[in-house]
């Protein structure tokens, strides 16, 4: 610890929407923590709901929640790390012991914390995670392996949707992390996975990624006709609908193209104003099943396991880095779509 800094810089939030680059103490390590250099830190839409305040941030706050860098330090009773290695870092913090942790729901976790998100994360230099949450990377590198928080969500996403072997598949959304569930639907399943999104710079890099089996490229002034058209085409419609949108309109309508006994996924993020209507008496007459996927536990290992070895691809997904004070810019990429994906990035 005496080679380090004592101060380190950070992106600080004192209240949303109020943000500044400040000089602040390196983060204290707990016995059983890793002390992460940052090399890079993925930015999601998530990073704009925080930035006016919503989700479940708490301020002030050090946001950035897709760490990947190298140990720089290790707690006194952690064991298998040596200083140096690649690591990129898994963002909750779960108590263990409330009612949901102790059923073993720990995603649920009544005290759920996140780093980025409720507590300080990988806008800065330096940030310490549990060890237990931290984990080592080889092929990646370290902008694409920012890829791997969201690519764990998808795969949580798999284990809820539990895809039956030949499963039709609609995604509405062509998003980052839907990109990578809709790979990880056509390894586990899915034999025919449809993609329909705005045209624009989402479907072309869909297409390069191979993400899919078919492509609808969404008209972004009038799309009413290829939503019919998709509803005319497949009139038993499909197994599983995944709405990865954000959009509570297109969710709204997403239920009129799951086939009875069919499950439709809600997996955007979704402002907590929204609202949707749906008949009670679809649901109950078709059978179909509604579910939520929200974030992730214990999903690290598994998509280290997808990702590392090539099996989902991500190159080009973050198509724009940026440093620390070009914050500013980047909140503006990820708004008006220019940036797919982002990452902030430290030498």
């Amino acid at each position: 610890m005496s080679n380090l800094p004592k101060t380190m810089k950070a992106l600080r939030y004192d209240k949303p929407k109020s943000y500044g680059i400040v000089e602040v103490p390196l983060p204290v390590i707990r016995d059983n923590d890793v002390l992460i250099k940052v090399k890079a830190c993925g930015v999601c839409g998530t990073d704009l709901h925080i930035h006016d305040g919503e989700f479940i941030a708490k301020f002030p706050l050090i946001p950035g929640h897709e760490t990947v860098g190298v140990v720089a330090a290790i707690g006194k009773d952690v064991k298998g790390f040596t200083v140096g290695e690649r690591v990129c870092a898994d963002n909750s913090e779960l108590c263990g012991e409330c009612f949901y942790c102790r059923r073993g729901q720990t995603l649920l976790c009544e005290h759920f914390e996140a780093h980025g998100v409720t507590m300080n994360g990988g806008f800065a230099e330096y940030c310490a995670y549990p060890a237990g949450k931290v984990f080592k990377i080889y092929n990646l590198s370290d902008v694409d392996a920012t890829l791997l928080e969201p690519a764990s969500c998808a795969c949580h996403g798999l284990e809820k949707i539990a895809p039956k072997l030949g499963s039709s598949i609609l995604m509405f959304g062509a998003g980052p992390t839907g990109l990578c569930l809709a790979q990880l639907l056509r390894h586990n399943g899915g034999s025919r996975v449809v993609i329909a999104a705005p045209e624009g710079l989402k479907m072309d890099l869909a297409k390069k990624l191979d993400a899919a089996d078919e492509y609808i490229e969404l008209s972004r002034s009038s799309p009413e006709a290829q939503f019919q058209a998709i509803k005319d085409a497949n009139p038993y419609g499909f197994d599983i609908v995944v709405e990865a949108t954000g959009s509570p309109k297109i969710l709204e309508d997403a239920i009129n193209y799951v086939r009875r006994g069919g499950k439709l996924v809600v997996y955007g993020v979704y402002s907590a104003s929204a609202r949707v209507t749906w008949p009670p008496s679809k649901i109950f007459g078709d059978e179909i099943t509604i579910l939520g996927s929200f974030s992730e536990t214990h999903m690290f290992p598994a998509t280290i396991g997808y990702l590392d070895t090539g099996k989902v691809k991500v190159g080009g997904i973050v198509n724009k880095t940026y440093k620390l004070e070009q914050w500013g810019e980047c909140l503006e990429a990820m708004r008006n779509k220019s940036a797919i994906k982002a990452a902030i990035v430290f030498d």
